[in-house]
């Protein structure tokens, strides 16, 4: 039986007088790798700033005891296309994120070191340890970015919508490294795209405001449209394709 890591309890998220999740209720084990899908604004990212302790909620969060404050939690952020030029390196971005595991005044050892080479070989991306952010593509950066994530071995790694600056030669490649980073941490990735990550993920968190779980990753546009989730879901065969309904 896979070992519970957070779960949600009547989760509710205002912002002013707009409640932006309301009443989400999600149980999250240990090796899950949930799709998180949904309208714009309906409160994907919200409740990942809920899980993180980033907005304040009501409700309650029941975390495993690895997890409590913040512990054994990566995120990935939404990746903006703001200025990359400081002179940061690929090293240093991905040991950036052993920092808050470090005290007031981090300090980085010789085995933190090996440890972020270890990340950069295993994402790929050994060739580009030294250079600057300013020289990567978008897909590169969600390489890095996702090092820094992972770095400090998360039990549970949240991702924000990690496909939107991924080109179609990287994209299997990304997901790939996701599949084998899901050996050993749970995954809820935000997504905008259902057919792609249709054939990644092994269930879905459907949120327009209220949170609807359908277990499975096969799932139908009138389900769907049943979970209050307005998208259209069309496949040919082997190739999926999302199409967005007016909302």
């Amino acid at each position: 039986m896979p070992e519970p890591l957070l779960e949600l309890i009547s989760v509710s998220v205002s912002y002013g007088e707009y409640r932006a999740l309301d009443d989400a209720g999600l149980i999250v084990s240990e090796n899950d790798f949930i799709g998180v899908i949904g309208p714009n604004g309906g409160g994907k990212t919200t409740l990942l700033k809920a899980i993180l302790g980033l907005v304040p909620y009501s409700g309650k969060m029941v975390f495993n005891p690895e997890l409590q404050g913040g512990k054994r939690i990566g995120y990935l952020p939404q990746i903006s296309t703001g200025d990359h030029s400081f002179p940061l390196t690929v090293a240093d971005v991905i040991l950036s994120g052993l920092m808050m595991h470090k005290g007031r005044i981090p300090v980085m050892t010789a085995a933190d070191r090996i440890k972020a080479a270890g990340v950069i070989e295993e994402l790929g991306i050994k060739e580009l340890s030294d250079s600057p952010l300013s020289e990567l593509s978008g897909g590169q950066l969600q390489r890095v970015f996702l090092g820094r994530a992972v770095i400090g071995d998360p039990r549970l790694l949240l991702l924000d919508e990690p496909g939107n600056f991924v080109d179609s030669n990287f994209e299997n490649d990304f997901y790939e490294k996701l599949r084998i980073l899901n050996r050993r941490m749970a995954i809820l990735m935000v997504s905008h795209d259902i057919g792609t990550i249709s054939s990644h993920v092994r269930s879905f968190a459907c949120v327009n405001r209220k949170l609807h779980y359908h277990p499975s990753s096969e799932i139908t546009n009138e389900q769907l449209l049943g979970y209050g989730c307005p998208i259209q879901l069309i496949t040919h065969g082997e190739v999926p394709h999302t199409v967005l309904k007016i909302h």
